[in-house]
């Protein structure tokens, strides 16, 4: 007894629909305005804030995006739009903080600064007299310069070792491992050390600003150096090759082959690792102290820094408070914008020395 199967004819091509319902170009901003509707009526009957609203509002953006993709394209349509959406709102809520910040600092800044706020110190400044930073702003720019100074060449040097001569070596790993360490320190720990090693030179009660740079440098050696040894590392070892099989010597390698390529990253590593130690107070406080007068000698006496100038200007403002307290918005305004401008100058210095990749 034979069975006979019947086949079934195959659908043709164009039965076959090569693409679904999809959701309009429009949707997420109809959502959004849906939203927003819900999240401040929702907001008005519940007697809540605009924190409130804007949470309601998004959390609605979220479901309501979620829901319609899920139910016209699909389960992965839904859940990308999901993760989507998460993801958009972790970084709104990273940036309220952040706009929050530099709206405060320029709203109270601003009105602070002035031709005379950026040449005058404040020796001999009583109640409402003019008085400004110059005095801190040199001293940052001293500090910070014998800070780096002390560090670049440890941190290079050092990163140097790591890579190109301690690869398997003991040593190595038990300098990377302390340089980790070195990492996550206190800062107040740093000007702590600093100054204990400058009482057993000059005896108690010393300030001098070249502490200062010491207890700096001490924060800015591990980022140069975690910074100069990933960029060493990307160095393809070809090019060290090609250099040995011409004979030229490995400190030779290093300095005309290794270093010039991976320049670019070094030198953004040292541009971050300045704008990193740059506004730190607690060092400074302890070792540099604090002074109304200039004082260009690292070598003698108090030298002021801008975080110590805030920090002294808003916790003892005087009397009356309010020229101090201004002045102390102003000195954060300033030394934000020195931080942005130094990560600015990072990124065009990475571009800049950035290995040439053409023909």
């Amino acid at each position: 007894m034979s069975q006979t199967l019947e086949k079934k004819p195959a659908p043709s091509r164009d039965a076959m629909p090569l693409s679904g319902p999809r959701m309009p170009g429009s949707a997420p901003y109809l959502v959004a305005a849906a939203a927003l509707a819900v999240g401040v009526g929702l907001g008005m009957i519940l007697g809540g804030g605009l924190i409130a609203m804007a949470i309601l509002a998004g959390l609605t953006f979220i479901v309501g995006i979620t829901v319609w993709a899920w139910a016209l394209e699909g389960r992965r349509s839904g859940v990308d739009r999901l993760v989507m959406s998460v993801v958009w709102a972790a970084f709104a809520v990273a940036l309220v903080p952040l706009a929050s910040l530099v709206w405060t600092v320029l709203s109270n800044g601003i009105p602070a600064l002035s031709a005379e706020f950026f040449t005058y110190s404040m020796r001999g400044v009583i109640g409402d007299e003019p008085g400004g930073i110059y005095h801190a702003l040199i001293g940052t720019l001293l500090i910070t310069l014998g800070a780096t100074v002390i560090s670049v060449p440890v941190g290079i040097m050092t990163a140097i070792y790591i890579v190109e001569y301690g690869r398997t070596a003991r040593l190595a790993k038990a300098i990377t491992f302390l340089v980790d360490v070195m990492t996550g320190i206190p800062s107040i720990v740093a000007g702590l050390f600093a100054y204990a090693l400058f009482v057993l030179i000059f005896g108690p009660g010393v300030r001098l600003g070249f502490g200062g740079s010491v207890a700096l440098s001490l924060l800015m050696i591990p980022v140069v150096v975690r910074a100069t040894e990933e960029m060493l590392k990307l160095v393809p070892d070809e090019l060290r090759e090609a250099s040995y099989a011409l004979g030229v010597p490995k400190w030779r390698t290093i300095v005309k082959v290794v270093l010039p390529t991976s320049l670019s990253g070094i030198l953004t590593g040292v541009t971050l690792a300045i704008a990193r130690v740059i506004g730190e107070t607690a060092p400074l406080l302890i070792i540099a102290g604090s002074t109304d007068s200039v004082n260009f000698n690292l070598f003698a006496d108090r030298m002021q820094t801008l975080p110590v100038f805030i920090y002294y200007a808003y916790t003892q403002p005087g009397v009356p408070p309010d020229p101090s307290i201004e002045r102390a918005w102003g000195a954060a305004l300033v030394l934000i914008a020195i931080v942005m401008l130094l990560n600015l100058l990072a990124r065009v210095v990475g571009k800049v020395f950035a290995p040439k990749t053409g023909r």
